[in-house]
């Protein structure tokens, strides 16, 4: 009945449907839950676009995705400019000289290199064994105490001397007064929220929701003549060399009686003792006016399989794994892998993107 059975409605999947359609094959997307957009996926509240599935700003060098998306959509000029919330401390984020003038009550870039060099110097740490002293051979004890250690350790549910090195590869210090997270050429978050602009991904384009793809291909074995698989690899193949591990994040949204809670769109919270991660305020993605506020807590969790996969774990153990699982998609003949889940991959909204046009031109 169909050339494509695409499983997964979020940006990858829309990507190719859309691409596939323009070319003529006739494309069924389906996603287990109960919208499109996947993990980007926004959701109108009290006029505010809420992202449901944790903040999303959309960034890239690369102006051919950037042409890409705004076919779908008018992006506005959104900068993310995070803060950071140590104990009665504030801090801007990234590291820069804001950061480091506040931290040491200094005002030149030389200072804060020279700060920096000694703390490293002191500790005498030449190959690190661990997250904790990779992170400390970067920053220097100050950084890493109030902006790095409670921050990582909430995200990964571990001490950061249990943790791997290789999380941490570098630590990016910005030796300018310059709060701009990103450094890519184009940035901003598309007016009126993702789920409209994915809806223009997908005009035109048949879509199941809630629909689980492992009972809709038993009732339906022939339905198309491709596969366009955007879930976890792992659960394709039944789990049978063991699941890929994950961590998950869980969401605490409310509504506020105010006008703003926190003046800004993103603020980290890095003491351990605070039991989230981040609170994001959602009106300030699209500089909105409305009267009331909305704000999301976010947790960071344990993932096991029946939760929502969102970070995948890619240490030694877990790229073994998951290379096993990659073998096996290199033999089907008519199934196609992709996505964070797929890949197994953490990938930027941009990435996704670029990675779904590669796969389609090597069709």
């Amino acid at each position: 009945m169909f050339d494509y059975l695409i499983v997964g409605a979020g940006l990858y999947g829309a990507v190719c449907a859309h691409e596939l359609s323009k070319q003529g094959k006739k494309c069924l997307v389906i996603d287990k839950r109960d919208h499109i957009a996947g993990n980007v996926y926004t959701k109108e509240m009290s006029g505010i676009n809420v992202h449901q599935y944790g903040a999303h700003i959309f960034h890239t060098s690369n102006k051919k995705v950037w042409d890409y998306v705004n076919q779908f959509a008018e992006f506005n000029h959104f900068v993310n400019s995070p803060i950071a919330i140590y104990k009665d401390e504030l801090y801007n984020l990234p590291f820069n000289m804001n950061t480091f003038s506040k931290m040491w009550n200094i005002r030149t870039p030389q200072e804060a290199k020279d700060m920096i060099e000694k703390q490293v110097k002191d500790l005498n740490i030449t190959e690190p064994k661990n997250l904790e002293e990779q992170a400390l051979s970067l920053v220097g004890r100050d950084v890493y105490e109030k902006l790095v250690k409670g921050y990582t350790e909430k995200q990964w549910g571990r001490d950061c001397k249990d943790l791997p090195s290789f999380i941490i590869k570098r630590l990016p210090c910005r030796f300018t007064y310059d709060n701009n997270y990103f450094n890519d050429r184009y940035q901003g978050i598309p007016m009126g929220g993702y789920t409209a602009m994915v809806e223009k991904m997908l005009a035109g384009v048949e879509v199941k929701l809630n629909t689980d793809y492992f009972e809709f291909i038993k009732e339906n074995p022939e339905i198309a003549e491709k596969t366009i698989f955007t879930g976890c690899i792992d659960e394709y193949y039944n789990y049978q060399f063991g699941p890929l591990k994950y961590r998950s994040v869980r969401f605490e949204t409310e509504e506020l009686p105010i006008e703003s809670f926190q003046g800004n769109a993103a603020v980290n919270y890095t003491d351990r003792e605070v039991p989230y991660t981040r609170i994001i305020e959602h009106k300030h993605f699209e500089f909105g006016k409305q009267p009331t506020t909305i704000i999301s807590r976010e947790y960071s969790s344990e993932w096991s399989v029946g939760k929502e996969p969102y970070y995948p774990i890619n240490d030694d153990e877990n790229t073994a794994l998951y290379a096993k699982y990659a073998e096996l998609a290199e033999k089907e003949g008519n199934v196609i892998f992709g996505g964070r889940l797929g890949a197994y991959k953490y990938y930027d909204m941009d990435k996704v993107i670029d990675a779904a046009l590669t796969m389609l031109e090597s069709l």
